[in-house]
Formats: C-alpha cells, sequence, structure tokens
C-alpha cells in the first residue's frame, strides 16, 4: 500500500531546508511526496545574500483546488514546517482539516516553527494560530523547548517541567510529542544535549498508557539549517514504520540525524582547510551522500525510558 505525504514548506534552489531537506530521505524510505513550497529561495537565509519569492495564501489555495478537482486530495501524512504568515497558515490549517475530513486517519506532523533560545522569528501574531487552531489539528508535533514553553505557557528548568510540558501538549491535541532540544543539562556532560519525547497510547480495552523517553545527543560546534526539516520528516518515517514504539523512531531519527551531520561536517572542515570555519554553503547537509544511512541507520543514539 503506498503513503503519500503532502509536505507544506520551503524551498531552496541550492542546499537543504524544508521541502528539500524532508523530500529526498522520505522518498529514500519509499513515501511519495507531494510537495508545496511556501517559498522558493536562491538558497537559505544564512547566506550573505538570497532571492526568491514567497507564495500567498491564495497561491496556496489555488495549488490545492488544481489537486481536488483532479481528486487526488488523498493523503496519509500531512508535514508542515516554517511559516510566516497568518493568512498562510489559516489557509493550511483549513487544507488539513478537509484532508482529515476525507481520510480521518491522515495523520499531521507539525513543527510548529516560532524560535529558539527564548527569540522568536516569525511575527508574534503566529503564536495564538499554532496555538490555538494548529496544535489542535496535529498528531505528531515537534517543538524545541522555547515552542513548546511559547504554545503551553510553561517554562522549563528541570525534567519533571518538561514531562509536565509534554503532558499539556497532549491535552491540547497531539498524540506525540517530541521536544526536539532543550536547555536542561546532560548527565553526560555540556558536549551532549537532551531531547524529549512522549508518546499516548490507546489500549486495545479503551485505557490510555504513555511512553516517555530522554535522549542524550552529541553536539556538534557549527551552524546547520534544515536539520529541524530533516527531524520531523524522519520522524514522520519512523513513526510510521514503528507506530507504537516512539523508542525506535526517536533512536533511528537521530541517529540518522546524527549520521548527516557528521559527514556534513567533516566535508565541510576539509573544504575550508585547517584553522578555517566552514562557510554556510560549505555546511549544506551531505544528503545525497547520506543515502544509505537515511535507509539503514547505525543507532548511535539510545533512548531511555522515562
Amino acid at each position: 500500500m503506498e503513503c503519500r505525504v503532502l509536505s507544506i514548506q520551503s524551498h531552496v534552489v541550492r542546499g537543504y531546508v524544508g521541502n528539500k531537506s524532508a523530500t529526498f530521505p522520505l522518498q529514500v524510505l519509499g513515501f511519495e511526496v507531494d510537495s508545496i513550497n511556501s517559498v522558493q529561495f536562491s538558497n537559505h537565509t544564512g547566506y550573505a545574500h538570497w532571492k526568491g519569492q514567497v507564495l500567498t495564501a491564495e497561491e496556496l489555495n489555488v495549488l490545492y483546488e488544481g489537486i481536488k478537482l483532479n481528486k487526488v486530495n488523498h493523503y496519509d501524512y500531512i508535514l508542515t514546517g516554517y511559516s510566516r504568515d497568518t493568512s498562510f497558515l489559516e489557509m493550511v490549517v483549513d487544507i488539513i482539516q478537509e484532508l482529515k475530513k476525507a481520510n480521518p486517519s491522515l495523520v499531521y506532523v507539525c513543527d510548529p516553527v516560532m524560535g529558539d533560545h527564548g527569540a522568536m522569528y516569525v511575527p508574534e501574531n503566529l503564536l495564538p494560530v499554532y496555538r490555538d487552531k494548529v496544535v489542535p489539528l496535529a498528531d505528531i508535533l515537534t517543538p524545541n523547548q522555547f515552542e513548546a514553553e511559547l504554545l503551553t505557557g510553561r517554562k522549563i528548568n528541570t525534567q519533571q517541567d518538561a514531562v509536565e510540558v509534554m503532558d499539556l501538549l497532549h491535552k491540547m491535541g497531539p498524540e506525540t510529542v517530541v521536544l526536539t532540544s532543550t536547555d536542561l543539562p546532560s548527565k553526560h556532560g555540556d558536549q551532549f544535549l537532551v531531547a524529549l519525547g512522549s508518546q499516548k497510547i490507546v489500549k486495545p480495552d479503551g485505557t490510555n498508557s504513555s511512553q516517555k523517553i530522554c535522549m542524550d545527543i552529541p553536539k556538534v560546534d557549527a551552524v546547520f539549517v534544515g536539520t529541524g526539516d530533516l527531524f520531523a520528516a524522519m520522524l514522520l518515517a519512523w513513526t510510521h514504520h514503528h507506530p507504537r514504539d516512539l523508542k525506535t523512531a526517536c533512536e533511528k531519527t537521530v541517529s540518522v540525524m546524527h549520521h548527516v551531520v557528521k559527514r556534513t561536517i567533516t566535508y565541510a572542515t576539509e573544504m575550508a582547510g585547517p584553522g578555517k570555519r566552514p562557510s554556510p554553503a560549505q555546511l549544506e547537509l551531505r544528503m545525497v551522500q547520506s543515502k544509505a544511512d537515511i535507509e539503514n541507520p547505525a543507532i548511535v543514539v539510545e533512548a531511555k525510558v522515562l
């Protein structure tokens, strides 16, 4: 049975971010991917120069109408990432509601991209749209710590806070929540990043149980772009293959990330030369070169069940 994903994200001509970061890995893992590009830029905005176009809510609607008129608007998954405009995001909400009506078992994977390290990099008026309209529709949510705090109005200072915030997010709608990065200290020292996940499982007898996990992820000293988009796409893929096993899905997701990032930093450092910091172009994810790792990642990060 083929599995089809509608991915509404940004697109770059050169490099890997948004749909460019999500499509190839999903295809490698056997998914059909239909992409709507929310922006089309020459490259990501971390370069010195970038040019391009932004899709309006009206243009998004026109594209979706075309899909609908041909009666090919049946999807198993929807994946969304960065959006910078409320009318666009509200149109996305309308499309998701319609597709969920057409296929009640559709799974919506949402990366609520709003900011990081205490600062928002989208307009503040996107927050209520995410909180009140988007998150209630999401089945799988992948915020970082700052985004989870914004959505719940709760600060995370301890692991217990993180668990409570994930429970609050469950109450808002999503069955699976993964905090992709936090500022919590790792038992392994400051060279590691702590991520946490929680999955609500309804047992055959109707009772609820949940699986909560924690991961210590090795840090790499460089700024990568497109890793969050890759994370959300891989979590979609691996939760599809391991629907009731968040531990395995997260281990495979994080291990794919680790292999891609390691290959990227090795290449970038070599290209930059001794003692020089790699450029944004040199730090573009080595996605095609990581095909084998995407298909069958050697597990390098083990998740602990809380």
